[in-house]
């Protein structure tokens, strides 16, 4: 097993790099299929080591084949284990056959499937349906599925979930829910969209060894984004720097009676390391926020003379949080559409440019599935069953990036596939968690990071300080506390 690669890919292309490496490099299916069962017990022992009962729930295909060698591996490391076949194993072919006929040949016995799971088993492990899955999963399958969920035992999928469609993510009438799923030759994008990550739990990846020569000309669909970005774009700085090199943020938003969301973006460009960040804002709110930080600089403004100033002497503009959609909040959006300098719009923002559409080449816009589909003229419904087409269709209408947020943030790119953040958490499904994420890229760009590295490394860090915030439990998880975990993360 490694660590997860960058490089995400269609179930097309992840069957292609799996035949490359056959017929091309050589490697023998069965090969392949026995490291996959290797990785997966190894896998198992080391996430789950008290459990010493396992049952496999085997199927059709590869993905059955796995099942049986993982069985017949996990046995002769002393695991107790039983099989029950969803299918006749004496109609399987290819490797699959070969599976069995191993696991046999050992003493193993594949009992046919009854309805019901071994009440005493310790693990479950589903290989039943692989990636290839097109329709809903129906008859036995659905029953052996439903079996599963109930089951009170964890559950480790071999390659993908049951039920879970390896491109968009969408559950296929039914599907597994995994506590660990051992994915093997590529990362399927499936994974990580749509219910992915909820039918998936922790993913571990194993490449059985496959050199890149057999994924080199593969097309991806998805670019993780990972560790080496991180510290490529937050080198240590120099003793001799100043504030002034880290550029000055106008932040503009917090209509009357809403200052809570401007001073967190406020707050969270001053955690990510811009040099100065200023607000415009409500009149009401500038003794406020300086009250709570007296770092950020707060200006009242009453209409677009008073921001024409302010943006000046501004590097950065972020726009929207707690904005409202008042005559004042449009007389600055106004102001704010006009200026060529690089900026974020978010929250109030969006809800402006989608009534008054443009588009521009230096600007970042971090919409919510509800307020994509505001922009597109659509259904949330219909931009979350299809995320991909949906940043595509919003970078094409508005230019820019464009980062849509969810599980598995998708940041658009202009150098070559898309952006995808696998991390994050659900306790991140919090009022304020977006005005944290636009004061971060706003403070990115700040620092001289072109748009789209800003709003990828942006949404990263964003993720990752959720999760560090999320060490002590996820439910009641605050925007505020993602603050004090930004200087950890982008000083790696």
């Amino acid at each position: 097993m490694t660590t997860l690669p960058s490089e995400i890919y269609s179930v097309a292309t992840v069957r292609e790099i799996d035949r490359t490496a056959i017929e091309e490099l050589d490697i023998s299916g069965y090969s392949l299929m026995t490291r996959a069962g290797a990785a997966s017990v190894a896998a198992a022992r080391e996430r789950f080591p008290d459990a010493r009962r396992w049952q496999l729930i085997c199927g059709a295909g590869n993905n059955a084949g796995d099942g049986y060698v993982v069985a017949r591996l996990a046995a002769l490391d002393g695991i107790a284990v039983s099989v029950v076949a969803l299918v006749d194993p004496a109609i399987l072919g290819g490797d699959a056959a070969t599976a069995y006929g191993d696991f046999a040949a050992k003493g193993g016995v594949a009992m046919p499937w009854a309805g019901e799971l071994d009440s005493e088993a310790e693990l479950l492990i589903d290989a039943m349906l692989g990636s290839g899955l097109m329709r809903d999963v129906e008859g036995d399958f659905a029953a052996g599925v439903l079996a599963i969920n109930e089951h009170p035992a964890p559950v480790m999928a071999l390659d993908i979930p049951t039920g879970l469609h390896g491109d968009s993510g969408a559950v296929l009438g039914c599907a597994v829910q995994a506590n660990l799923t051992v994915t093997f030759v590529g990362l399927k994008a499936g994974l990580f969209l749509d219910q992915g990550p909820d039918c998936c739990g922790e993913l571990v990846f194993a490449g059985l060894d496959i050199p890149v020569a057999a994924s080199v000309a593969s097309k991806v669909e998805f670019r993780r984004i990972d560790d080496k970005m991180i510290k490529q774009y937050f080198p240590r700085r120099r003793r001799t720097a100043h504030k002034g090199d880290f550029g000055h943020v106008l932040m503009v938003g917090g209509a009357a009676g809403m200052p809570g969301a401007i001073r967190l973006c406020g707050e969270a460009a001053l955690r990510s390391g811009a040099g100065r960040v200023s607000i415009a804002t409500d009149a009401g709110h500038a003794a406020i926020i300086v009250a709570n930080r007296p770092e950020l600089m707060c200006h009242g403004v009453n209409g677009a003379a008073d921001l024409k100033r302010l943006i000046d002497s501004a590097d950065v503009i972020a726009a929207g949080p707690g904005l409202g959609q008042s005559p004042w909040a449009a007389e600055l959006m106004a102001v704010v559409a006009d200026c060529e300098l690089p900026s974020v719009w978010d929250a109030d923002a969006l809800n402006w440019l989608a009534e008054s559409p443009g588009t521009s080449k230096n600007r970042v816009i971090t919409p919510h599935p509800g307020e994509a589909a505001v922009l597109l003229g659509s259904t949330t419904a219909e931009v979350q069953a299809d995320r991909p087409s949906a940043l595509t269709s919003l970078r094409d209408r508005y230019g820019g990036v464009v980062v849509l947020k969810g599980a598995g943030s998708l940041v658009s790119s202009a150098s070559g596939a898309p952006w995808l953040s696998a991390s994050g958490n659900p306790g991140m499904a919090a009022p304020g968690m977006g005005d944290v994420l636009a004061g971060i890229i706003a403070a990115l760009l700040a620092q001289g990071l072109a748009v789209e590295q800003a709003a990828a490394s942006g949404v990263e860090i964003h993720a990752r300080a959720g999760d560090k915030a999320a060490e002590a439990g996820e439910r009641g998880l605050l925007a505020s506390d993602l603050l004090s975990e930004l200087r950890g993360i982008i000083n790696p």
